[in-house]
């Protein structure tokens, strides 16, 4: 029986990428979304992927819709947190709900969804979970105190609960992504895109496939001695 894969924030962008490098590997995939419901259906009906609309941020949201994925769909064994967004300002301006937000969502959300599916996989005694984080988060970046500190919280919380799934056959990953050719990358200004592109050895920004074959590799069935690391998808842009 094909393995059911979670991909949060899986219908844009990088996410949908990776519910599609998934899929193609044979898994059934679930995404999960915020609040863009024209996107989602759009997905649903080009990829057959279907869409669950939650707040990975939440807590008890997303307790409900784990259990709706398991009733509807089976079991999680590999859980890809993507979910992600951006609140920049400098310290001067940025504010505690700014901070909030985005600890709750891009890291808050990984304990979320870790949580409420640890004691299956465990159970089952097999498990992958791939947390996205950020070249920012081992780098830093101006402006964005928030998202850096959030994506660098991934990366040790990646090693710290890989620790602890060792024994149960869980491997717990990241993925850290340089500048990806996404949406929000395109709304940086051309003369600003230009600065970051000629700061990268390969000489162009990453593609959401490139991120999207790194969790293929991280969650296959025999990828199992592959624990606790961070893979750096970022065209050499920060050798870490």
């Amino acid at each position: 029986m094909a393995r059911v894969a979670l991909v949060t924030g899986g219908q844009r962008g990088i996410g949908a990428a990776i519910s599609e490098a998934l899929q193609a590997q044979g898994r059934k995939v679930v995404a999960s979304y915020a609040g863009n419901d024209a996107a989602a259906e759009a997905f649903t009906q080009r990829t057959g992927i279907p869409c669950y609309k939650f707040d990975v941020s939440d807590y008890d949201q997303c307790a409900t819709a784990i259990a709706k994925i398991a009733a509807e769909i089976g079991p999680i064994e590999i859980l890809v947190n993507n979910a992600g967004i951006t609140r920049d300002g400098t310290m001067k301006r940025m504010d505690r709900e700014m901070w909030d937000a985005v600890i709750d969502t891009n890291l808050g959300s990984c304990f979320n969804l870790a949580k409420l599916v640890w004691d299956g996989m465990a159970a089952r005694k097999f498990g992958r979970i791939v947390n996205i984080g950020s070249i920012n988060g081992q780098a830093g970046q101006y402006g964005q105190v928030n998202y850096a500190a959030a994506k660098s919280g991934i990366h040790g919380f990646t090693k710290a609960l890989a620790q602890e799934g060792a024994r149960s056959q869980i491997t717990v990953n990241a993925i850290a992504p340089g500048y990806v050719d996404t949406e929000m990358v395109r709304a940086v200004p051309p003369d600003v895109l230009e600065k970051i592109i000629a700061r990268i050895p390969m000489g162009r920004l990453g593609r959401a496939y490139d991120i999207a074959r790194g969790v293929a590799f991280l969650t296959a069935d025999d990828a199992d001695f592959i624990t606790g690391s961070t893979l750096s998808i970022n065209g050499g842009q920060h050798m870490y």
